[in-house]
């Protein structure tokens, strides 16, 4: 099993950079982990207090499950994946069923902040993204996928989600084996990517027979 960690700050293209890792593979060859999935319950914190919750440091994931839940799948175990809404700010009781497959993408943020989960990565991959570019998709997304206004984008961008990117996020940078410039658009640094783990699956592959 190849475990490639994908971070980068909000908005910087992590998710389509997976996407494409993922179409250029076999069908059923890549499981994927949300660091989000992730996020700490806060069902019992009163609706009005979630809000402030920030969401954007290390504390707020339960990062013991994540890296269970990769031990799970390493050992050949399936696992269930929680769910979370951003809409409510808390944990569903829905899971999802995820399989052990021959590559497991952990992809969210904070992905490589977190030492012990770190260690696990085979692969550790930074998605470099203008910081202007970054805001102008999250604004993007927030208004459609999560209920948010402009203004409560832009203030939470500048309360929160900037400093917690500098503080957090951007430092994590220095720890990746592959920095991708200028996010999903990227074509070659992604082509890279991808080769090298066909490349790593096909070793793996030939040592097994």
């Amino acid at each position: 099993m190849l475990i490639i960690g994908i971070a980068g700050g909000t908005g910087s293209g992590k998710t389509t950079v997976v996407n494409k890792i993922i179409k250029s593979l076999p069908a059923g060859e890549v499981a994927v982990l949300p660091q989000d999935s992730y996020y700490k319950d806060s069902s019992h914190i009163p609706p009005e207090e979630r809000s402030k919750i920030n969401f954007d440091e290390p504390a707020a994931i339960e990062w013991s499950l994540l890296v269970e839940h990769l031990h799970q799948l390493k050992d050949g175990k399936t696992i269930a994946m929680p769910t979370y809404s951003y809409l409510t700010c808390t944990r569903q009781a829905e899971t999802v069923e995820v399989e052990p497959r021959d590559v497991v993408i952990v992809e969210g943020i904070l992905v490589l902040t977190d030492p012990v989960l770190r260690d696990m990565l085979d692969v550790k991959v930074f998605v470099d993204a203008d910081a202007d570019d970054r805001l102008i998709r999250v604004i993007a997304r927030d208004c459609v996928e999560r209920g948010r206004t402009p203004m409560t984008v832009i203030n939470r961008y500048q309360e929160v989600l900037k400093p917690m990117h500098s503080m957090y996020i951007e430092p994590s940078k220095r720890t990746a084996d592959l920095i991708v410039p200028q996010g999903g658009n990227n074509t070659v640094a992604i082509n890279l990517l991808t080769d090298y783990i066909e490349a790593r699956l096909r070793k793996a592959r030939l040592n097994k027979a």
